[in-house]
């Protein structure tokens, strides 16, 4: 089974996930995570009519997605890794969706480089609902206080929450945390759920899923 394949597959899923739960289907987007692999790997897809891509990091991203876009230009594409300050030029040029807006730094440096050029890329809030300390993401005792200061100290409209749960521990309550702090914050839309519990993820309301593996199948990290 192909890549494009295995992209219907999951829409499949998506699909009867949502209607299970009394969800419309297109209130489900599938974000489907292209790290690591090359651009070959990534054009079935688009030929078969997917937009929506997620990328870890600015550098490959940019080697990888201009040419692609010159003769698919509705791609739409997601950082989903962390975001370094000395990148955010790059980031905002490149991404038409960035998830992983942490910390003041980087809201300042976003707010000054939409200024500075007018582009307005969405602008999600990563949460670090497991508290990790290798992992990115704003504590969720802080979310409320770092949401405030993005909009009222920055001018940043947040548009979504993204969470990425510890390996090994049940989603739920995580999915559970960051959907609470959306809803008291009045933020809609939510980036939660990969390959191993995208289904659970739409239960407790993501609005966007981000699927690599059971897609692009397994990646071969570089050592």
């Amino acid at each position: 089974m192909g890549a494009a394949d295995r992209l219907e597959s999951t829409r499949e899923a998506i699909c009867r996930a949502a209607v299970d739960c009394g969800r419309d289907p297109g209130s489900v987007r599938l974000v489907c995570v292209t790290k690591t692999f090359p651009a070959e790997d990534v054009v079935p897809l688009l030929e078969a009519g997917h937009r929506v891509f997620g990328e870890n990091r600015v550098q490959e991203a940019l080697s990888k997605w201009p040419p692609l876009r010159e003769k698919y230009p509705d791609i739409e594409l997601h950082l989903i890794g962390p975001l370094q300050s000395n990148k955010t030029r790059e980031a905002v040029e490149l991404f038409d969706v960035i998830e992983s807006v942490d910390r003041e730094k980087i809201a300042k440096a976003l707010s000054e480089e939409i200024a500075r050029t007018g582009k307005r890329p969405r602008l999600f809030v990563q949460v670090n609902t497991g508290a990790e300390p290798q992992k990115a993401g704003v504590l969720p005792e802080s979310a409320d206080s770092f949401l405030a200061a993005c909009r009222d100290a920055y001018g940043l409209k947040i548009e979504g929450l993204m969470c990425v749960p510890p390996v090994g521990e049940q989603a739920s309550p995580h999915f559970a945390l960051i959907a609470d702090i959306a809803a008291r914050n009045g933020i809609k839309e939510l980036s939660m759920g990969m390959s191993s519990d995208f289904e659970l993820a739409i239960q407790l309301g993501a609005t966007y899923v981000r699927v690599g593996s059971a897609i692009m199948g397994e990646r071969d990290y570089p050592a």
